[in-house]
């Protein structure tokens, strides 16, 4: 059985109307290479923008732990400039009772 741990996948992301104004979107949730969490990441990400083009609500997360949450219209992810690794935990959430991912 492969092992499944926490990634995260940063994005670049830019304004479509005014390219100057970057950021980074990011994506966490649990894979078994760094491969199959970009994957899921831009699964996540397509079926948000898929429901809200539709007019629909952006899906939670999925039951593979993915999920695209506060979906910037009007923004445009560069995945081909994406950077994909272990998570690392700097608050130490997953074995605090307060917090679930």
């Amino acid at each position: 059985m492969p092992n499944h741990e926490i990634y995260e996948v940063d994005v670049p992301i830019h304004h479509t109307t005014d390219p100057d104004r970057r950021g980074l979107h990011v994506f966490t949730g649990v894979a078994d290479s760094p491969a199959t969490a970009l994957r899921r990441a831009h699964e996540a990400y397509d079926a948000a923008l898929a429901a809200h083009t539709a007019g629909l609500e952006i899906p939670g997360q999925r039951p593979d732990s993915w999920g695209a949450r506060g979906l910037r219209p009007g923004w445009e992810l560069e995945w081909p400039a994406a950077k994909t690794g272990r998570w690392h935990n700097p608050l130490n959430w997953t074995s605090r009772g307060d917090y679930a991912l």
